[in-house]
């Protein structure tokens, strides 16, 4: 048997949906498991010993109809006997129909049920620690005779890596004897970006409870932003921040995360990263995130908080509606609302 899931996008998606390999290499021990995927994306996924091989979704295919075609013929090439699409949009859409997979799966939506043979509600409440986005996840092998299990999304590192990350650690004067804490201090846009100044405040209180040594989760074009906010941070707490101490890439960030103590801030691939290394989390949720999906696996080890936790009033729809307002939200998303809570996290 050989089956195709499809996944583009976000890294915390593609994390995400890898837990579906695990499932499916329970129940088809000999089958072949593929993942299509963007190519930026892999290195959440690189070693993960229940995918077999690797299609990527490139800038091109993204940019061009004839490469995108190109690619579904590679797709059709290789004879699917399954294709489970957990994207759902128009670019998996067509893929997936023309895989002439006898057995395609993907998620109702009334547009595109004609692509395929099982159209899956998703599931709107849940009370399991998982998360809806695990939960929904998994409903997508129910035509598999998979039965609903929570498994949790898993980063594998080599030795080697963890070898030298922390070689890299020590070599920048980290002290392996006290708190170290990434801060994941911006979003992946503006709208899942908690307020500069309000971030600072969070990252004071972190070095007042602990006086732990902090790291920044940020990439070369953001500096100035983080920057800005380090400026904004109290003096006492500048002098334990290690601005410059950074992965330069993303296997890089996740070989050094995995030393640290906590990773910290706003809600996104960096908490679900640290999530799949078994590091503890505290994530601030943007207003417009439905944090029932993606509050995964919540526990003491893994905190989150939301605007709507605090002031529910200002929610009258569902939170994805808000997106356009996710700016002027924020300000009203004051770290005064869950300071005690961070506190009790930190101890």
């Amino acid at each position: 048997m050989k089956i195709l899931i499809i996944q583009q996008k976000m890294i915390g998606d593609v994390l995400t949906s890898s837990i579906l390999f695990e499932a499916l290499r329970l129940k088809y021990p000999k089958a072949q498991l593929d993942y299509l995927i963007n190519e930026h994306t892999f290195p959440v996924v690189e070693n993960n010993p229940f995918i077999d091989n690797f299609i990527f979704f490139t800038k091109e295919v993204e940019s061009s109809k004839k490469a995108l075609y190109k690619l579904t013929k590679v797709v059709k090439h290789k004879k699917y006997d399954v294709v489970v699409d957990v994207y759902s949009k128009l670019s998996s859409n067509l893929i997936s129909f023309l895989s002439g997979a006898k057995t395609r799966i993907s998620y109702h939506k009334y547009y595109t049920t004609f692509f395929y043979h099982h159209n899956i509600n998703r599931i709107k409440d849940n009370n399991s620690k998982a998360g809806l986005a695990i939960v929904n996840r998994m409903a997508l092998l129910a035509p598999l005779d998979i039965e609903t299990t929570f498994i949790k999304p898993k980063i594998y590192l080599t030795e080697e890596e963890t070898a030298n990350s922390k070689h890299f650690l020590k070599n920048h004067r980290i002290d392996f004897n006290s708190p170290l804490f990434m801060i994941s201090v911006l979003g992946s846009g503006v709208k899942k970006t908690y307020p500069f100044s309000y971030m600072a405040q969070v990252i004071d209180t972190v070095v007042a409870e602990t006086s732990g040594q902090i790291l920044f989760n940020y990439i070369p074009k953001q500096e100035a932003e983080a920057k800005s906010i380090f400026n904004l941070c109290k003096p006492k707490t500048q002098k334990n921040i290690f601005f410059h101490v950074f992965g330069k890439s993303l296997r890089a960030f996740l070989a050094i995360t995995q030393h640290c103590d906590a990773v910290i801030g706003n809600e996104g691939g960096a908490i679900n990263m640290a999530k799949a290394l078994d590091v503890k989390t505290f994530a601030i949720f943007s207003p417009w995130i439905d944090k029932a999906s993606w509050s995964l696996f919540e526990n003491d080890n893994n905190v989150s908080v939301h605007l709507k936790d605090f002031k529910p009033e200002l929610y009258t729809k569902a939170e994805k509606q808000y997106k356009n307002e996710a700016v002027a939200l924020y300000e009203t998303f004051k770290p005064e609302f869950f300071t005690d809570k961070l506190k009790a996290f930190l101890k």
